[in-house]
């Protein structure tokens, strides 16, 4: 370039400049349009986030125009609606008290529930602009979107009756959909009066009961997780390993320095696959644990949604369930029999337990059946959404088998005379550092053969689940059948 004269030199570095500008302007281009693209997309994958900001006043000015929308049962009865005082204030009431606290929730000094899910919804109007000219005519607010779920008050009653002054919970849902038909947690408040109970309510840490248990409870399963012990017992040996397994208990096991007791120290001499299912002996899933493969276990218990946020619209927990090649075989036995560092909700339960009814295949419990306008107008639906087929469908026509023999012949004996046939798995729970004190489980569906509802009921601190927790399944499912 030096041999060039001063001509082409200068044209060169001219050209050189602009292929610099046009370089640096082309990036600082493709950087603008890619945060443009990330803001966009953040802004309609995060739109409910976005708008429950305190930092946005989208909300008070919709408010300021629009009187929130009205939550209905599926059978149209009224949940929680706004009416308008006499001087004109609005105040939110909830007509059924505290059955349906913690499921429909509240909407005052914060939200829950589905006042807190669908809130974006209800505190818009989508009236068509003729719609809204006739009340601006009576100079009225708009009526906000109203929700429709799929809770039913009679089985919401039942399941609030059956668990009476007991601390848990009960969730019921349809197993061919995912429904939320009733979910009733205890203890409970009166969303009508929580604004002036507010202090009193959330300064007792000891009862929670803002708390949905059914969701966000978390509780050792005890001996309903062999409902998941069986499944991958299932998927690893097959019916033959099934159909061939006995074992001789004596009311303990031991292995790896580690004793597992029996329910009360019960005796049940040669079992059966299936015996030790029905009447629920730990000594038998013990050694049954460490018959199996842990890497499979683990995939299984990733893929039933152990440590994981449950695919659910309602806020929930994570439940935990481990194992690994590093797990002692002390760990393994207490996984086996639900103790342990093992901890799962009501719902997740009840999502397992409908599974088993469903031929192995999960779906994802919902509790919103549309949004609507006031005049009726839908919005949006809520529609059955299966997660996937997670188990092999023998191995859960399996399981669903033996959790009929629970009923017939084993610890849930307290159903076996119900005019419709009943399937289900009980559990007794150990508190952790406790060995007296156990949480009370149930879980189970009905009809057998052809499964409709699943429910799941937990009582803290009650005791034996056959004793406590399946009379209280079989008044909510007697609700649902004889009425």
């Amino acid at each position: 370039m030096n041999n060039l004269s001063p001509d082409v030199r200068t044209r060169e570095e001219k050209r050189a400049a602009r292929h610099r500008i046009y370089f640096v302007g082309g990036l600082f281009a493709v950087l603008f349009l890619s945060m443009m693209v990330y803001i966009c997309s953040y802004a309609l994958t995060h739109q409910a986030e976005l708008f429950e900001n305190d930092y946005n006043g989208r909300e008070q000015m919709l408010l300021g125009q629009n009187r929130r929308g009205t939550i209905y049962a599926a059978d149209g009865q009224i949940l929680a609606q706004t009416v308008t005082e006499a001087d004109g204030t609005e105040k939110r009431v909830y007509p059924f008290g505290s059955l349906f606290a913690q499921i429909v929730g509240y909407d005052v000094l914060g939200r829950s529930g589905v006042e807190a899910l669908k809130n974006r919804d209800l505190v818009q109007s989508g009236l068509s602009i003729a719609e809204k000219t006739e009340y601006d005519s009576r100079g009225e607010k708009y009526p906000g979107n109203d929700v429709v779920t799929t809770l039913d008050p009679q089985l919401q009653q039942a399941a609030g009756d059956a668990l009476g002054i007991y601390k848990g919970a009960i969730i019921v849902t349809e197993v061919s959909t995912g429904r939320i038909l009733a979910c009733v947690s205890r203890p409970d408040y009166d969303p009508n009066t929580i604004r002036e109970n507010w202090a009193e309510i959330s300064g007792d840490s000891t009862a929670g009961r803002l708390l949905n248990r059914a969701a966000q409870g978390m509780y050792p399963p005890g001996s309903t997780f062999k409902i998941v012990d069986a499944l991958e017992y299932l998927q690893e040996k097959g019916e033959t390993g099934a159909d061939s397994y006995h074992f001789v208990c004596s009311g303990t096991f031991s292995a790896g320095g580690e004793t597992i007791h029996c329910y009360h120290g019960q005796t049940h001499g040669t079992v059966s696959f299936d015996d030790s299912f029905a009447v629920s002996c730990n000594s038998s899933f013990a050694n049954m644990g460490l018959t199996l493969d842990r890497g499979a276990f683990a995939a299984q218990l990733d893929k039933l949604y152990f440590g994981k946020k449950l695919p659910c619209e309602l806020q929930t927990s994570v439940s935990s369930a481990q194992v690994s090649s590093l797990s002692s075989e002390g760990e393994v036995m207490q996984l086996s029999i639900g103790q342990g560092e093992t901890t799962m909700s009501p719902l997740h339960l009840n999502m397992i337990t409908a599974m088993v009814a469903n031929h192995g295949v999960m779906m994802r419990p919902y509790v919103v059946e549309r949004v609507q306008t006031a005049s009726g107008t839908v919005l949006s639906s809520g529609k059955p959404r299966p997660l996937g087929q997670l188990v092999d469908a023998q191995a859960a026509d399996r399981v669903a088998q033996m959790m009929r023999e629970v009923v017939t012949k084993g610890t849930g004996r307290k159903l076996s005379d119900a005019s419709y046939e009943a399937a289900g798995k009980t559990g007794s729970a150990e508190f952790k550092d406790q060995d007296t004190i156990s949480h009370a489980w149930f879980t189970g569906f009905a009809p057998a053969s052809d499964p409709q509802i699943c429910v799941t009921v937990v009582l803290e601190g009650a005791g034996s689940g056959g004793d406590y927790a399946v009379p209280m399944a079989r008044r909510v499912l007697d609700a649902w059948f004889l009425r």
